[in-house]
């Protein structure tokens, strides 16, 4: 174990994480850059003593829950989640959770795409990244807690009111399926065990859909979304497989001409702003 090494990339790391990353507030007073050393801790499971120790060069050799923790804290990489193993001691084994860093060319493409929404999800339907058209057509994202950026439990606890899209109780469904075969890939992954406890607590449809553990519900192709200000947009929706990342690209288009691409125009020129409210 390389321990300090192994304080010199937990920090750097830290420190580029903005709170919003992981859905936390900026507050007001933030002398650090990035989050700080008890968010860090909070979101990997560990205590903020152990964790400033593991900075100071000072901590025990972490287990490899203790890694996987930190690993989903500090967005770290396929490739930064070995060299922290490494530099734990410990060969990296299979990956504990679903991949949720985002590749900077899916970025750059999802952000170039024409009159295109475009959103990113995890293996568990969370969405971890998006366009603006997309923030414009279903919701501003990024003014979200993260955990409430999983569709998964918006279908199920959030009400029908999932963006007032057509087929609700065929994604729900959908939602379901994906979150079985996630957790399938992912047997060791706390925040899974924890998604799947509470909607089956919450939820007898989904408890209902989840003892039938069925996987192989498809996507409805089309969708109409009941936007809060310009009404029903009817799109096409296409889903293109990150399969090394274990991620979808998910892209709403509307047909050329159609009084839906109209829509998709006005709301990428007035973006997130209310339309149904005076000014």
């Amino acid at each position: 174990m390389d321990r300090r090494e192994l304080a010199g990339f937990l920090r750097t790391r830290r420190e580029r994480i903005t709170p919003a990353d992981v859905g936390l507030p900026a507050g007001a007073r933030r002398r650090t850059p990035g989050l700080r050393r008890e968010e860090v801790a909070q979101l990997a499971f560990i205590s903020t003593e152990y964790y400033t120790r593991l900075e100071q060069s000072r901590g025990p050799h972490p287990s490899r829950e203790v890694l996987a923790g930190l690993t989903r804290a500090l967005r770290l990489s396929d490739a930064e989640r070995d060299h922290l193993h490494h530099l734990a001691g410990l060969p990296p084994g299979p990956s504990p959770g679903p991949p949720r860093h985002v590749r900077q060319s899916i970025l750059d493409l999802i952000d170039r795409l024409p009159l295109a929404a475009a959103i990113v999800v995890s293996a568990t339907l969370e969405v971890i990244a998006w366009n603006d058209l997309a923030a414009a057509l279903l919701e501003d994202f990024s003014a979200l807690p993260r955990r409430d950026r999983n569709l998964v439990r918006r279908a199920f606890l959030g009400g029908r009111r999932l963006y007032g899209v057509s087929d609700a109780g065929e994604f729900a469904e959908y939602a379901a399926h994906k979150l079985r075969a996630a957790a399938a890939r992912y047997p060791g992954d706390p925040e899974i065990a924890e998604l799947v406890g509470e909607l089956n607590a919450r939820s007898t449809e989904f408890a209902n859909l989840w003892s039938s553990h069925d996987v192989s519900t498809e996507p409805a192709l089309t969708k109409t979304f009941n936007h809060r200000s310009l009404g029903p947009i009817t799109v096409t929706c296409d889903v293109l497989d990150l399969t090394d990342r274990d991620q979808q690209v998910v892209i709403y288009t509307a047909a050329p001409g159609s009084p839906a691409e109209e829509a998709l125009r006005l709301l990428a020129v007035v973006g997130t702003q209310r339309m149904d409210v005076d000014s």
